[in-house]
């Protein structure tokens, strides 16, 4: 996702959102249930009951952006950990909207032997 903001944090809710829900309610969310800063430099993300659509609020240091995606015949692979949110990195959020389980990838490190 290419957006006009370097987000600091990606903060993913996993419960179900009402997706007639817009960027008000969604601010209120992030503000109310997850005590955070909807005016942050954050992404956060929200998804549907069925899971074939993604919501993403963020502060643009104007306004707030709302970007949303559908998938027509795919469900985005999302997350079964216990807690409301949690904080995913760069490469996770690309992995989801590309339809993978952020939760089966790990990456990588190497460190020589010496």
């Amino acid at each position: 996702m290419r957006c006009f903001v370097e987000p600091s944090t990606v903060y993913l809710y996993r419960a179900p959102v009402d997706f007639r829900k817009s960027i008000n309610g969604l601010a209120l969310i992030v503000e109310q249930e997850l005590g955070l800063d909807p005016f942050n430099a954050s992404l956060y993300l929200f998804s549907n009951r069925t899971h074939d659509k993604i919501k993403i609020l963020y502060w643009d240091k104007t306004g707030f952006a709302l970007w949303y995606k559908r998938l027509e015949k795919a469900r985005f692979k999302w997350p079964a950990r216990c807690n409301d949110v949690f904080e995913i990195g760069d490469q996770q959020l690309h992995w989801l909207l590309e339809g993978y389980d952020i939760e089966g990838h790990q990456a990588i490190y190497f460190a020589s032997a010496s």
